[in-house]
């Protein structure tokens, strides 16, 4: 299936805490064997709760050994590596197309028309958690999509949903070629509770955004 049919078709919109949609099938096979076979290194940190230890604060990276530089610990899909993503490249492709960006914009009521996509293949490491946030207002679309074919990861490493007071209300499973979709607000309070993951939690992180990347909405 392709993004914009499950959104279209295969879609579950849910209001509490916050508006979400939850998709299925949003990914081919060969969309979610790159994402799983992507060489995302893995290095020595000490999570604090953010995904600035990939670029924030020096003490955002306590543990990492390059003294300061920003540790590669995820995989931005760019005009560089594309090539190596042929399947990616194509979804991208999908959510450049206006048909696509005008859809989903009529959902998360948001002007995706001059927006730019970015999409980065994360492989979330033993240890790894997020502390509860709402995302920047760049972002007009945030969504997460899973990538756990041979469901050795467990279901409970979905995203969890806060409400206003901070308490969890939802976990979105963590279920293969699965994921949801919802657009930056002040209560839109998300996060990862500390889990066990037991190899690597991969997903594809895939935004609408305000700001330039190599990727146009045209």
């Amino acid at each position: 299936m392709s993004f914009l049919k499950s959104f279209q078709t295969n879609s579950v919109h849910s209001s509490y805490p916050f508006d979400h949609w939850e998709l299925t099938r949003p990914l081919t096979d060969e969309q979610i064997k790159e994402i799983c076979e992507a060489k995302v290194p893995e290095i020595k940190i000490d999570f604090d709760g953010t995904r600035a230890v990939d670029g924030g604060a020096g003490s955002y990276r306590s543990g990492d050994p390059t003294g300061g530089k920003a540790g590669k610990i995820r995989e931005f899909v760019t005009k560089d590596n594309y090539k190596d993503y042929p399947y990616l490249k194509k979804f991208i492709d999908e959510l450049c197309k206006i048909e696509t960006a005008k859809y989903v914009g009529s959902k998360i009521k948001k002007d995706l028309s001059r927006a730019y996509v970015r999409v980065e293949i994360i492989a979330d490491r033993v240890g790894f958690w997020l502390k509860p946030h709402c995302d920047i207002k760049e972002k007009l679309m945030s969504c997460l999509l899973f990538a756990n074919p041979d469901n050795y990861e467990s279901e409970e490493l979905g995203t969890d949903f806060y409400d206003k007071n901070l308490k969890l209300v939802k976990t979105v499973p963590y279920r293969n070629n699965y994921g949801y979709a919802f657009t930056s607000g002040p209560d839109t309070w998300h996060g990862l509770e500390k889990k066990e993951i037991k190899r690597d939690r991969r997903c594809l992180q895939v935004n609408y955004v305000t700001f330039e990347t190599d990727w146009k909405v045209n």
